[in-house]
């Protein structure tokens, strides 16, 4: 990843919070050619020692080339966009802002015991927040066999992290105003959020 010292983040927590804040995630590993899925990943674990899980579809690619001690990368993407040279006070670059975590891991295939509970583990995840949850336990048992064989789960193991948050530092309080302001008027939730992380990194509001 290409990471200007004034963009880097390295604080342990900050990462694990991005993480299960954006879980959804690109899961990439070498094939024949390189292969890409986009999946939920979990954590396990604290901010300073933790490991990662997820799983695909056997008719997925990717699944061929699965086996223990596989190197893959897992890409956390955060908000993101553009940020025109027109809502500077002088004349300057546009730029695109955004964050991201890169996890680079080794594989370990799960069996199925473990494939199971990760699966309890990431329906309650997102299920506990609905109005009328169904969690896996509720699933019909005929369906759940039907399943398992389709899909394998996997442990990552990190190796490697590396994260970074280019939001605007550097630039001065008036121009933080007006890029988080223009953010906000496109009204759409990832410029808000975008809008929200600049604040905070500088300090300037909610």
């Amino acid at each position: 990843m290409f990471q200007p010292d004034k963009y880097q983040k390295k604080d342990r927590q900050y990462i694990f919070d991005f993480i299960k804040a954006h879980p959804f995630a690109t899961f990439v590993i070498k094939g024949k050619e390189l292969l890409a899925t986009h999946i939920p990943i979990l954590l396990k674990g604290n901010a300073e020692n933790f490991i990662l899980y997820g799983h695909i579809a056997e008719a997925n690619e990717q699944y061929r080339h699965l086996k223990n001690e596989l190197e893959g990368l897992l890409i956390f993407h955060g908000a993101q966009g553009y940020v025109s040279s027109s809502w500077y006070k002088n004349v300057d670059i546009s730029t695109w802002d955004y964050s991201a975590v890169h996890v680079n891991v080794n594989l370990k295939i799960q069996s199925r015991e473990e494939l199971v509970e990760s699966l309890k583990n990431l329906v309650h995840r997102f299920e506990k927040d609905q109005d009328d949850p169904v969690y896996y336990e509720d699933l019909p048992e005929e369906m759940i066999e039907d399943h398992l064989p389709m899909i394998t789960g996997f442990w990552c193991e990190p190796t490697k992290i590396q994260a970074i948050a280019k939001w605007h530092q550097g630039y001065d309080k008036d121009d933080i105003h007006s890029v988080t302001r223009h953010l906000e008027m496109r009204g759409d939730p990832l410029s808000s959020e975008l809008s929200k992380n600049i604040k905070k990194e500088h300090g300037t509001g909610n």
